[in-house]
């Protein structure tokens, strides 16, 4: 018997979709809170937060993968992601809802090839279902930490990195 993979994710929705991200970047899920407004930031930056007394960037995850976002906002959340994911900032991102936290197992997912997960910041498509006669789900996992490294510049190099 050969020993699966498990990986855990969690599991959300943007426009009627469903998306995922590894769960060891995600250090907490959080109620929709009043977001303050960044003059003149760009449009995936929906603003800032205090979140027990830390200032949290909040990023439109939806207008940096070109979707769009449900217009009723009674379930958004945003993800915080841990400080590492996004080179010692303190980021969180809205979606739409988010549905559950995943248990995968790694024959469960189809890997992107290289080309078109550089372009689409996609890792990989999870198949939710339990037999094969059964309709699986599909769920689109996302490169969070490819997401952020491309729009903020948290690279390895740690070229915006204060210091």
């Amino acid at each position: 018997m050969v020993n699966m993979a498990i990986i855990d994710v969690v599991q959300f929705e943007i426009g009627g979709t469903m998306y995922a991200l590894d769960i060891q970047l995600a250090r907490e899920i959080v109620e929709m809170i009043p977001i303050t407004p960044i003059p003149r930031a760009p449009p995936h930056i929906a603003g800032i937060i205090n979140l027990r007394g830390e200032i949290t960037n909040i990023l439109n995850l939806n207008y940096l993968m070109g979707l769009q976002m449900k217009d009723n906002k009674e379930n958004q959340k945003i993800i915080v992601l841990v400080p590492e994911a996004a080179g010692g900032s303190n980021v969180g991102m809205i979606v739409d809802d988010v549905r559950s936290v995943l248990q995968i197992s790694d024959d469960n997912i189809d890997q992107m090839d290289a080309s078109m997960s550089k372009e689409t910041y996609v890792k990989g498509i999870i198949k939710l279902g339990n037999n094969e006669s059964e309709k699986k789900d599909l769920v689109i996992w996302i490169d969070i930490a490819k997401i952020l490294s491309d729009t903020l510049g948290t690279g390895s190099s740690g070229v915006n990195s204060p210091g």
